[in-house]
């Protein structure tokens, strides 16, 4: 996990460092005695959580990131936002995608405290099927405000978790697993949140695809390969079909999901870790969920106990 801290009230200084943390950008202010400029960031693998608290107004003209770029703004306001002829401004509560990773932007920060979080394009095409044809098109935003109020707080509270439970615990988001499940789950909520290109629903070849010998492949890929960082991607390219027609294999044959069986595969493995553990070696719950990829401890206890009818900490304790 990465880290870095930048304070600063000198609008030179700013320039340089978020030009170098973000992209290359101008920025300015009207008022003489800009005050300061305070971000704390937070990273790992291809996902980065900024805090950001600007106690001034500040103009900013930003070349493409590269990256989608989320902003939830706490406090104070973001005016004259722009990109490709898009116009608009967000104050407290609003989370809202910055603009297309290839697009320039533009706007302005008034005395605004808010979150930015960086992630790379490539893991919507992770967890998500892309457009029908041979050679699918990167999976992409069509739409910069939420497509509702509902999914908007589903996304703000991945994003809170994210920075509070999994960034805050070094040992946690150092954990392979761990970085490569949130990375996924935050992906996914945001196709759940901005309208996309993600196309879900199977084609006749997908159809065709999703036989038993697809599945048998599936499966032994991932039972091969479960201590390892997964996508539904890799598990689809190891079946030799697309992500859609993996998908639709296992709701035919096993009414589940590829990942939903990732993660059965690996509760199975951290049961087996349990039950040869004990305390007195110093291993804890939380240990073993981590090794597996589960970053909710709640969560975790909650499926451990419906599969095994009882609480992980039993487990371990006998």
């Amino acid at each position: 996990m990465d880290t870095l801290l930048f304070d600063s009230d000198d609008l030179g200084l700013t320039e340089d460092f978020l030009s170098r943390a973000y992209a290359r950008m101008s920025i300015g202010s009207s008022d003489p005695a800009a005050g300061r400029a305070r971000i704390v960031r937070t990273a790992i693998p291809s996902v980065s959580v900024d805090e950001l608290d600007l106690g001034f107004e500040m103009s900013y003209s930003v070349t493409p990131l590269g990256r989608i770029c989320l902003c939830l703004v706490h406090e104070g306001t973001i005016q004259d936002h722009v990109f490709d002829g898009v116009e608009d401004a967000f104050g407290p509560g609003d989370v809202v995608s910055f603009a297309p990773p290839d697009l320039p932007y533009s706007g302005r920060i008034c005395n605004a405290r808010y979150n930015i979080t960086m992630l790379d394009p490539g893991l919507l095409d992770q967890v998500a099927a892309g457009a029908p044809g041979r050679r699918p098109e990167p999976v992409r935003l069509t739409g910069h405000r939420p497509h509702s109020p509902a999914a908007a707080q589903h996304l703000r509270h991945s994003i809170g978790y994210l920075r509070d439970h999994v960034l805050a615990d070094p040992g946690l988001a150092g954990q392979p697993l761990i970085a490569s499940t949130a990375a996924q789950h935050l992906a996914a909520g945001v196709l759940a949140t901005f309208p996309n290109t993600a196309f879900t629903d199977p084609t006749s070849t997908d159809r065709n695809d999703a036989r038993p010998a697809t599945l048998r492949r599936a499966l032994a890929y991932i039972d091969d390969h479960a201590d390892e960082p997964l996508t539904v991607a890799d598990i689809a390219e190891a079946a030799h079909v697309t992500v859609r027609a993996l998908q639709y294999a296992f709701r035919r044959h096993m009414e589940t999901t590829p990942l939903a069986h990732l993660r059965r595969v690996r509760l199975s493995h951290a049961h087996a870790d349990l039950l040869a553990a004990t305390p007195q070696d110093g291993t804890t719950v939380a240990d073993i969920a981590a090794r597996w990829g589960f970053f909710h401890p709640g969560r975790f206890a909650a499926q451990y106990r419906r599969t095994y009818g009882r609480a992980p900490h039993r487990t371990l304790a006998d």
